[in-house]
């Protein structure tokens, strides 16, 4: 009986520790919607605000498409803990995706994951909890490209911590 109760004690501290590890990125998550509408852990988008705008072009013509600018740098040190903002718009003629994300994490079942499609001439926000964004990459860098076209031109949100 009593190696019985430790047995169901320890597997009880494996599914509690478990837990716990799973649910680190649970703060809050990715929330993606318009700025009347969307919110963040209870705070509405626009009553936020935006850290990073980020526009796809068209540029040389149309030839090359990219997401512009392709470095954003946010400060975190002078920044308040409310939550990030991401603004994308897309200015260019056809749809355009959007895939943000901690590239070298991309498989991981915690790791950040923001993928939306736009309509030319559509804005989103994304929201996403401070202590979210912070844990989906163990590095300052997350990455941002068009998951619809590999040829388009992505970036990088550098964060200053």
């Amino acid at each position: 009986m009593g190696k019985m109760l430790v047995s169901v004690f320890f597997g009880l501290m494996m599914v509690m520790v478990g837990a716990t590890a799973a649910l680190a990125l649970q703060a809050g998550g990715v929330e993606i919607g318009d700025l009347e509408t969307g919110s963040v852990v209870g705070i509405p988008f626009k009553d936020l605000d935006v850290d990073a705008d980020l526009v796809a072009i068209e540029i040389a013509n149309g030839k090359v498409k990219t997401w512009y600018p392709p470095t954003t740098v946010v400060d975190f040190k002078v920044r308040p803990g409310r939550p990030f903002l991401l603004k994308v718009t897309n200015q260019s003629e056809g749809e355009h995706g959007f895939f943000f994300t901690a590239e070298e994490n991309a498989s991981a079942p915690t790791v950040l994951k923001a993928k939306i499609v736009l309509k030319p001439g559509e804005t989103k926000y994304i929201g996403i909890p401070t202590s979210d964004l912070f844990y989906a990459t163990h590095g300052n860098v997350l990455y941002y490209k068009c998951h619809l076209h590999p040829a388009h031109i992505g970036g990088r949100l550098l964060m200053i911590k």
